[in-house]
């Protein structure tokens, strides 16, 4: 089985039980994102290709700590060998951060609202950021909106600013206002991620109400310009109710202007679960039209610095997995 036909099987699932060796050094624990509030995640992998599966007891999956990081993988009657990836924060090879751990906003996917968590000091986030500088070339930061947008952006710039002491790349994904990208561009931020989050204007107004489609677009356009190709992203998730027609639009759309779209297997958590996962087949069959769109665009993510297509564990990325 081909590595891209693996882990569109793994992603339908998303879980997996791990058993074995003590592994604590080896998961990852995620406050924003889709497995925000969850018991932690691991990344298993094979050479240079890799996925991301939330731990659950109950999964049909399971990954064997042998020790050390080597770990079996057993799925569908295989046993694949591989090993644990040591997360830096949230991914491997990144300190990827999340700034403010609760949001005023309501999106429906999203368990961050539910959580409640705290913002996190200028300290605590250097703190965290030097603890993992042997073993990251990254740094990404998000945030969840404490108050107002306006004043996360705010917070979130002063946080950068004693970052770049550190001269590593800095991806950086918040809800912005119009002038974000100007001022994550001054700031020395070598990529960014503005998340359209649904295909549709239809479907993102049912599912993050209060919040603007339409701006978003507008930044994403403005970034490609500031920032340059290969250094925008979008997240948007796959199952959320889009068809495959509607999801294409939105792809070659994003790519016509520069953006990496980020195609995220629906988590379906909060107001979202029991939502069936995106299965094995959709996921190849939008990894197809995503890798022509991206090609006709020539756009490369394979040349992303940080945040999620550098890491590539919870998405099938064109160009690293095959």
């Amino acid at each position: 089985m081909q590595w891209k036909d693996l882990k569109a099987r793994l992603l339908a699932v998303g879980q997996a039980r791990l058993t074995g060796e003590p592994a604590e050094q080896y998961i990852a624990r995620s406050a924003a994102g889709p497995g925000a509030g969850g018991i932690g995640a691991v990344f298993f992998a094979m050479g240079s290709h890799r996925v991301k599966l939330a731990i659950s007891p109950l999964s049909s999956i399971e990954i064997a700590h042998r020790g050390n990081g080597t770990a079996d993988l057993f799925f569908e009657g295989q046993c694949i060998s591989g090993h644990l990836l040591e997360p830096g924060f949230h991914c491997p090879d990144q300190a990827f951060i999340t700034v403010t751990g609760s949001c005023i906003f309501r999106c429906r996917y999203c368990s961050v609202p539910r959580i409640g968590g705290k913002r996190k000091t200028i300290e605590e986030i250097m703190k965290m950021v030097e603890s993992v500088r042997d073993r990251v070339h990254a740094i990404s930061i998000t945030s969840g909106v404490l108050s107002t947008i306006e004043e996360e952006e705010t917070y979130v710039s002063e946080v950068i600013q004693h970052l770049t002491p550190y001269n590593l790349p800095i991806g950086v994904s918040i809800y912005p206002t119009v002038t974000t990208p100007d001022r994550l561009k001054d700031l020395g931020v070598a990529e960014v991620k503005f998340n359209l989050e649904a295909a549709t204007p239809e479907l993102f107004s049912q599912m993050c109400p209060g919040l603007d489609y339409g701006l978003l677009w507008q930044v994403l356009d403005r970034s490609v310009h500031l920032f340059g190709k290969n250094r925008v992203f979008s997240n948007v998730i796959v199952g959320l109710g889009e068809t495959d027609e509607e999801l294409e639009t939105c792809i070659k759309k994003l790519t016509s202007l520069g953006v990496i779209p980020v195609l995220r297997p629906l988590n379906p958590v909060a107001g979202l679960a029991g939502t069936p996962r995106p299965s094995a087949e959709r996921l190849k069959k939008i990894f197809a039209i995503h890798e022509r769109a991206l090609a006709a665009a020539a756009l490369e993510p394979r040349l992303a610095m940080t945040m999620c297509t550098n890491c590539a564990g919870c998405d099938l990325v064109p160009g690293r997995d095959a």
